[in-house]
């Protein structure tokens, strides 16, 4: 039997060990936050983020996050070598800790350089391995629940080890629950919120998109601004409810520190674009976020929009031809809202997301700083301008 090394549930309020999964380029932007939240976190590797805290702090990290995808409590560590270590190594754990006949549970992998590169097969192990050792111990085995499970397992298979942690929020932190008017190519919640807060963005100086969509970076901004935790957006529930040793009262206290924490913007949100219909989604997006006072919507050709207020901060997504943009002369774009930045937003910083290297060259303005992200699957670049007047053109 392998040996695991447990980072088991405390019910008397010690520190545990957590680990924030964050998208790649967005490990250090997460550390951060958690610096802000009082907590240390430990050393940054690919994609995640580890920390120890009470349960309490916990609490506050997963209402607070704002750039981490999914918060794990760390359950076990072991080597999995090939598939029956891996098998027994996960069995070993004691999951009557945490699941009893009545509750249900799903499994999620993710495998890299490990003994299998199927993560559906690793999930399927990790779901056999977690009900037999239930059977033995509780004489049931709990049912599967992948939409709404109380415990939510994520399974790591890396280099020939495996860390089992259970999501505390039970789905991705990402889904706020205000997208009620989706685009097919609007950014994932936390990197829109990643990547204002790499642009320092604080909500103390004026916010526009003028490339909207379905107005993701706009509705982050207003809640950065109002400073409203993610966690209180949508009324969503968070899986740890459902757990054993839930302290409801210290729960509850996490609610209400945040909800005095909130303010109104000082600054004003601007999000604009020239598809109407994107405009709505974003008014619609920003409502159900309780942010529709904040953000200000017109529908306007980006390169023909003026400033909404003066030393602000611009930021898009800019179309690169893969769901959005198709059909349109897109380097004549890049190169006429480059113009426009010259000629127009003196003052202002800007901060553009780019997937594709030829367009971004099109601009015509030299960024003070290029960051390196991942939008999903694909690399882009968040390429930052300082914008004055009299501007050097490449």
């Amino acid at each position: 039997m392998p040996g695991a090394a447990l980072c088991c549930y405390n019910h008397n309020g010690g520190a545990m060990r957590f680990t924030a999964l964050a998208a790649k380029g967005l490990e250090e932007v997460v550390a951060g936050e958690l610096r802000g939240l009082g907590l240390l976190p430990g050393p940054v590797g690919p994609g995640a983020v580890g920390f120890q805290g009470s349960l309490v702090q916990a609490y506050r990290a997963v209402v607070h996050l704002r750039t981490a995808r999914r918060l794990l409590l760390d359950f076990g560590d072991f080597p999995a070598a090939d598939g029956r270590a891996y098998y027994e190594g996960v069995r070993a754990l004691p999951w009557e800790e945490f699941l009893t006949k009545r509750h249900t549970f799903a499994v999620e992998a993710s495998v890299r350089d490990s003994f299998t590169g199927h993560s559906g097969y690793a999930a399927l192990r990790a779901k056999d391995a977690v009900a037999d050792r239930c059977r033995q111990a509780l004489g049931a085995r709990p049912d599967v629940d992948r939409e709404g499970p109380a415990v939510r397992v994520c399974v790591r298979l890396a280099e020939g080890r495996c860390s089992v942690g259970l999501d505390l929020a039970g789905r991705p932190l990402h889904k706020r629950g205000y997208r009620v008017r989706p685009s097919p190519a609007a950014l994932n919640e936390t990197l829109a919120a990643g990547l204002l807060l790499l642009l320092e963005y604080d909500g103390e100086r004026p916010f526009c998109d003028p490339f909207c969509g379905s107005g993701t970076l706009a509705v982050e901004a207003a809640l950065i601004a109002s400073r409203t935790a993610p966690g209180l957006v949508g009324g969503r529930a968070f899986a740890l409810e459902r757990w054993p040793g839930f302290d409801r009262r210290a729960w509850e206290r996490v609610l209400d520190e945040a909800r005095e924490a909130r303010r109104a913007p000082p600054c004003p949100v601007w999000a604009s674009d020239k598809d109407p219909g994107a405009v709505r989604a974003a008014a619609a997006n920003a409502a159900a976020a309780g942010a529709g006072a904040a953000v200000s919507t017109a529908c306007r050709d980006a390169l023909r929009t003026a400033p909404p207020g003066d030393g602000g901060l611009l930021a898009s997504n800019l179309p690169y031809g893969d769901h959005a943009g198709v059909g349109e002369n897109l380097g004549a774009l890049y190169a006429g809202f480059g113009d426009a930045l010259k000629r127009r937003w003196a003052g202002w910083k800007a901060g553009l997301l780019c997937g594709e290297p030829s367009l971004a060259k099109r601009i015509g303005l030299r960024p003070a700083r290029r960051v390196p992200l991942w939008n999903g699957p694909a690399e882009v670049r968040l390429l930052v301008f300082d914008l004055y007047e009299g501007s050097r053109r490449r």
